[in-house]
């Protein structure tokens, strides 16, 4: 999933879940309700400190806006001729 959609969902979420508008959030942040709807579109790529100073004004975590990632699954190293099994 691209992240920034994946910041704007789990953002839209966590406004939603405190009851307020994108312009609450707004006054309350600092940052324009035009920029707060294109994060929420998956348009605008945050910086750490932004998240952060959301999370601060939703009264919760910056980590929170990443949920929904999934590690991917690291391949299998390679097979090296070098390391034989031992009898």
């Amino acid at each position: 999933m691209d992240m920034r959609r994946l910041v704007g969902e789990n953002f839209a979420r966590l406004r939603k879940a405190c009851g307020l508008t994108q312009e609450q959030v707004s006054e309350r942040s600092g940052f324009s309700q035009q920029y707060l709807s294109g994060l929420e579109k998956g348009y605008r790529n945050p910086t750490v400190i932004t998240l952060f100073e959301l999370a601060t004004c939703l009264e919760t975590t910056p980590d929170e806006f990443l949920r929904g990632v999934t590690p991917d699954k690291k391949p299998d190293p390679p097979s090296s001729s070098l390391s034989a099994p031992l009898p």
